[in-house]
């Protein structure tokens, strides 16, 4: 007895039904609420004891049609809160093709590590670095985090003791960097996060003294992270400056651009980004503002000795042989901690031939003119202000209450979430509480920020 289907017509007819049914939810993003809650009813039908027998495919279809009417709503063009990608439909052909080919992308010899490094090349031309620069496609920039900054590390402690290491970052970084050094075994102590200008860019003199005081006090010095777009507000620390500083102090220079390393597409923001050339790994998304759908971020490392260093570690069994299944020249296992990983990359190199970069450059851009825009509207509202300058897609402002000013922004936000209108977020600046816009979907137009704006205005006008 096998797990196929027992009537593999039966099975075709219910397959195609259900991507019909996937279709129909891409294809219809736009339409009804943002954000849906999961009613108490249903979320009670799913806690059930382990499955016994097996359900029919109809009825496996049936449930999925009900999920997918729960997500946290990023495909809709009025998702605001967060960083997420809205994803396009041509990955779906490329997450059949993987899920029917069902490859362990780790290693060995065939069609998904030669993918793999097509991309890795093509990732590291748009972003400036060498032909021979290695990387690998990874869950997100999280996990690309962690095998940059262990490279990082593993040099450092070539000539230094693992106490005495230090690394810099702004006090605006994403918290996948703390993180990343608590997995690494780095004490809290050894992440010193340097504060930022008006502009919320790391303060570069601060960042200098705090060097020198470290070296005075032997420590030493292995890492400067710089942010190519900030989670809360979209800035850019000032790269080529912070490229200069590593370089003059031989430290590794690496950088988040989770997101706003897209950018590098976009002639508005693009000559802000020409550093990211300069830096010794780089750490984004392609399922943020690429459009990619969930999962795949990327890391790209320009010493691929280094690299390779820091992770290759063959067991007996996995023993490299020239010909046959177990050769090839490149097993991503030797570049990462994961054996077992998706063939992530297929999706990812599916969505640059189907769209190519000028599609996705377009995007980029009209997201920061959407966020420009959105600027402009609040600051012609006189119950609204900024909160902070308006570098790439993000936008933070408030409505001016003359009492409970930031529980009753908390307040707008949650019931614009609740409405299905929009889904905007909240974060603070300077203190105070904003309501935080993030512009990162091909699908939203000017009339979605109008309609954002209208429902600010609407529900703070109830709260006075």
């Amino acid at each position: 007895m096998t797990l196929d289907p027992k009537n593999w017509e039966e099975f075709r007819q219910v397959a195609h039904a259900m991507l019909e049914s996937s279709l129909d939810k891409m294809e219809n993003a736009r339409q009804g609420r943002v954000w849906t809650p999961v009613p108490k009813g249903l979320e009670a039908s799913f806690k059930t004891d382990t499955p016994n027998e097996s359900l029919s495919l109809q009825q496996i279809k049936e449930e999925l049609d009900q999920i997918m009417k729960y997500g946290p709503g990023n495909t809709h063009p009025r998702f605001f809160g967060w960083v997420n990608g809205a994803g396009s439909p041509s990955n779906i052909l490329a997450e059949i093709a993987a899920a029917a080919m069902n490859v362990n992308a780790g290693g060995r010899n065939h069609i998904a590590p030669i993918i793999e490094q097509q991309v890795i090349k093509w990732s590291a031309s748009i972003m400036g670095m060498p032909d021979n620069t290695t990387g690998l496609i990874t869950s997100g920039t999280s996990m690309a985090t962690i095998i940059a900054l262990k490279v990082a590390r593993d040099k450092a402690l070539e000539l230094h003791d693992h106490s005495t290491l230090v690394g810099y970052t702004s006090d605006q970084t994403h918290n996948c960097i703390a993180k990343a050094f608590d997995l690494l075994g780095l004490p809290k102590t050894s992440l010193q996060k340097i504060p930022c200008d008006n502009n919320y860019e790391i303060h570069i003199k601060t960042l200098k003294e705090t060097i020198e005081k470290d070296i005075a006090d032997g420590r030493h010095p292995f890492a400067i992270i710089g942010n190519a777009g900030t989670v809360n507000t979209g800035s850019i620390d000032n790269l080529n400056k912070l490229a200069d500083i590593a370089y003059n102090n031989g430290i590794w220079y690496h950088i988040d651009g989770a997101f706003g390393s897209a950018a590098i597409l976009s002639k508005t923001a693009q000559h802000r980004l020409k550093g990211l050339s300069k830096a010794d790994s780089i750490a984004f998304d392609f399922h943020k503002w690429w459009q990619v759908n969930y999962e795949a971020g990327c890391v790209l490392i320009k010493d691929s000795i280094l690299h390779k260093k820091s992770f290759a570690n063959r067991p007996e069994y996995l023993k490299y042989c020239q010909d046959g299944l177990s050769g090839g020249d490149f097993w991503t296992m030797d570049y990462g901690p994961e054996l077992s990983r998706s063939f992530r990359a297929l999706k990812v190199w599916v969505h640059l031939k189907s769209h190519g970069i000028s599609e996705i450059a377009n995007v980029v851009e009209r997201n920061i003119n959407q966020a420009q825009y959105l600027k402009n509207r609040v600051k012609s509202e006189a119950v609204l202000e900024l909160l902070a300058p308006v570098a790439l897609n993000i936008c933070c402002f408030r409505y001016k209450f003359k009492s409970n000013i930031d529980e009753k922004n908390s307040l707008i936000v949650l019931k614009i979430q609740e409405s299905g209108i929009a889904a905007p977020s909240t974060t603070t600046i300077g203190g105070n509480t904003a309501i935080r816009i993030n512009i990162t979907n091909h699908r939203t137009i000017n009339s979605d920020l109008d309609l954002l704006i209208n429902s600010v205005l609407e529900v703070g006008k109830s709260l006075v």
